[in-house]
């Protein structure tokens, strides 16, 4: 127990018994393949705590490598679900709680793959006031520049560079 009466266990990257740091890696990434969250997984008693897996991620490229396609898949595995919630919806009430479950899911789709499930981004070129700027509004803007900048060079000091 902990000092504020919580609960609380110690645990090393390598405990007694434990399988190899490499099987727990692919364990957590099969884990979270099946849409299990990180938080879940180390709650199990057998697995390391967050803390370690971040560390294990900050240090082994070939982890970071296999917890990033994991998350991939976890996404895939979200789009999964969002269908079989959909589906089950009968009734009002039943679809309002779907809903909710689906938009979780979503969102959490689009930032585990962003590509894939993420809104479109939508660039808008526009002048500071926010209007649209057209191809001749920019290049009347550098036929302006162009001419400040002459007109500054035209009134530099003898002996600078033009």
């Amino acid at each position: 127990m902990s000092r504020a009466g919580t609960n609380t266990r110690a645990r090393a990257v390598q405990r007694p018994g434990a399988q190899p740091q490499a099987d727990t890696q692919r364990l957590i990434c099969e884990r979270l393949i099946e849409g299990e969250s990180l938080r879940a997984i180390c709650r199990d008693a057998s697995m390391p705590s967050k803390s370690t897996v971040a560390r294990w991620l900050a240090a082994d490229e070939a982890f970071q490598e296999l917890y990033a396609r994991a998350r991939e898949l976890q996404a895939e595995a979200l789009a999964d679900e969002i269908l079989e919630i959909a589906d089950k919806a009968h009734d009002r009430d039943s679809a309002a709680a779907a809903r909710v479950k689906v938009d979780v899911r979503k969102w959490l789709a689009s930032k585990l793959a962003p590509k894939k499930y993420g809104d479109a981004t939508l660039l808008k070129h526009a002048d500071a006031d926010g209007a649209p700027m057209s191809a001749l509004d920019s290049l009347e803007r550098v036929g302006l520049l162009a001419a400040a900048l002459h007109a500054i060079g035209d009134k530099a000091p003898k002996g600078t560079k033009r």
